[in-house]
């Protein structure tokens, strides 16, 4: 096993090898392809390919999600969507920079500036200023084909549970380091959750979340802001290299209980 391979990538390699099925990795590791007699599955990036396409497109796109969330009257984090402005008026419209600013005049503590698809914390920006929102815009609009908006907000804890069929395999809090942001690849700590309310509040609302969209197997990040709960996103893609370094047996136990459901393995 090739020890640079990704925690996701050694994860099914050691589940095939304990239930009979070939692996074969492709594209150095984000297309595997997994075969048992005439069964044959395939893992994409984080996606293990367990969710209907709907609920993958769904969950990829943040402002669907919120949209899907807000369907559902659950608590959740807005996030606008604007379409790139390359794609054309006709499509985009001439008043999206208005709007941006009238979001950002809306909320004079700040906005945050993402990619509508995209995982991990990258070409994440707070602005404050016309000027930085600009910039944010320009950047992300320089690789995606459209961005959201949402308002900043002191995030008090942020926790992420990894659901299979409704059961909490998974459950971790985000300890921020210096980063305002609690992404793992900007510095932040998973925390493994006992026992208690705030696992039981994270867990009952990552469920209502997932039923909104249909999800099996998702891991989804809510926050506290102003001591409730909100639903920050959803991600179809289950990514647990950061927590696979800690506790590598519950990250495998986890991936396997999810390719259990993908071959119906019962043994």
């Amino acid at each position: 096993m090739a020890t640079n391979e990704r925690i996701f990538v050694q994860a099914i390699r050691s589940y095939g090898a304990r239930h009979g099925i070939d692996v074969d990795v492709r594209a150095d590791g984000w297309l595997i392809a997994m075969r048992r007699g005439d069964m044959r599955r395939f893992a994409f990036g984080y996606d293990i390919g367990l969710n209907s396409a709907i609920a993958h497109r769904l969950a990829n796109d943040k402002s669907a999600t919120s949209e899907a969330l807000s369907l559902q009257g659950l608590p959740y984090i807005p996030h606008h969507l604007f379409l790139n402005p390359k794609l054309g008026r006709n499509v985009v419209g001439p008043d999206w920079r208005e709007a941006m600013l009238a979001l950002l005049h809306d909320h004079p503590q700040g906005v945050v500036v993402k990619p509508n698809e995209g995982t991990s914390g990258r070409s994440v920006f707070k602005v404050t200023t016309p000027t930085q929102l600009d910039r944010a815009a320009s950047e992300v609009f320089s690789m995606s084909t459209g961005l959201v908006i949402s308002p900043y907000i002191a995030i008090e804890d942020e926790v992420r549970v990894v659901l299979l069929d409704d059961a909490p395999l998974v459950v971790y809090s985000k300890q921020r380091g210096s980063d305002w942001r609690h992404n793992l690849d900007a510095g932040a700590k998973p925390v493994l959750l006992e026992d208690g309310a705030t696992r039981s509040a994270c867990v009952t609302l990552a469920a209502d979340a997932a039923r909104a969209i249909g999800i099996i197997f998702a891991s989804i990040d809510v926050v506290r802001v102003d001591g409730a709960w909100r639903v920050l996103e959803i991600n179809s893609g289950v990514m647990m290299e950061a927590l696979g370094k800690l506790h590598p047996e519950l990250v495998q136990a986890t991936y396997d209980a999810a390719l259990d459901r993908v071959f119906r393995n019962e043994g």
